[in-house]
């Protein structure tokens, strides 16, 4: 939550001026992040931007060269057991012993970190909704049935922050869907902080509370996702008309219009208030107009705007 710009409660994660080298390179360059309590927070970026390196320095995996990273207020680098206790992570996909029931998979993990009961055991595995399931061995599961008992682990120990490397990797439509509506539970009931990283732009725009795009070892931006779709004032709005050729001439004589031929559709760039008044005045000249839609732009469109085109991952 913020006010005047300023954040109300303490971040649940804080990178301060984050450094990364390898020999000579810089592969992170005074990366500095604030994520707050109780969201899902995106992290985007360019192929070989330095997402995946930031989220192993983030867990330990890792070494900083410079600067620190806080977890709710613990260092990782003067007290990474106080820090890391607080969180939970997924890379990629979760391994599991396929051989075991999903249950077994928990037990085994449970005798690796202290103070997990069978209670906590039993609450995750509703959390997660794989009451029905969770005796079955986990060869016999789906993608998606794997990844949630994936996050059924990683929040064993209650968390205070889930970090998601590319956790739709291999789902189809349903089970991304499926942890979609996990996460946003976990963050609503359950107060849980989400760090989420996903080259799949459309289900980060579904999914995310606020993003921060990364490009070349810093952050270019950071943003509510709501803030970030609604910030341009113009909108492409698509016409279909009976008259292409005329209803082009008619736009020309505006000159604060942008109009073309798209897809046998007339296309203009117009705000709120352009938008009637286009329609009204091809309706007074003659034009017939079937069909009006307006087109929002994406986050793959600010996504691709913001960092010049380069491709996610």
């Amino acid at each position: 939550m913020e006010k005047g710009g300023l954040m109300l409660t303490k971040p649940i994660l804080q990178i301060i001026n984050v450094t990364k080298r390898i020999g000579s390179k810089v592969i992170i360059d005074q990366l500095n992040l604030e994520v707050p309590k109780g969201e899902i927070f995106g992290f985007l970026g360019p192929n070989g931007a330095g997402k995946t390196t930031t989220i192993r320095m983030m867990v330990g995996l890792m070494s900083i060269t410079e600067g620190d990273i806080l977890i709710d207020g613990e260092s990782i680098t003067r007290n990474f057991n106080k820090a890391i206790i607080k969180v939970g992570a997924i890379v990629e996909n979760p391994e599991m012993y396929k051989y075991l029931s999903g249950y077994k998979n928990l037990i085994h993990f449970a005798r690796m970190v202290p103070g997990v009961t069978e209670e906590r055991i039993q609450e995750v595995i509703q959390l997660v909704g794989l009451e029905n399931r969770i005796q079955d061995k986990v060869r016999t599961y789906s993608l998606g049935m794997r990844q949630r008992l994936g996050v059924a682990q990683a929040l064993l120990h209650r968390p205070s922050l889930l970090i998601l490397d590319e956790p739709t990797n291999g789902l189809d439509p349903a089970g991304i869907r499926e942890l979609r509506d996990y996460l946003y539970t976990l963050t609503r009931k359950e107060g849980i902080s989400v760090l989420v990283s996903s080259h799949l732009l459309s289900e980060m725009e579904l999914m995310c509370d606020r993003v921060a795009i990364i490009q070349a070892g810093k952050v270019v931006e950071v943003q509510s996702i709501k803030d970030l779709m609604s910030e341009e004032l113009q909108s492409s709005v698509r016409f279909e008309v009976d008259n292409l050729v005329d209803a082009l001439r008619i736009l020309s004589e505006h000159p604060t219009v942008q109009a073309k031929e798209a897809e046998g559709e007339l296309d203009c760039w117009l705000e709120r208030e352009q938008i009637a008044e286009v329609t009204e005045d091809l309706i007074k000249k003659g034009i017939k107009i079937y069909g009006i839609r307006k087109n929002a732009p994406t986050l793959e469109d600010k996504f691709l705007k913001i960092t010049g085109g380069e491709k996610i991952g």
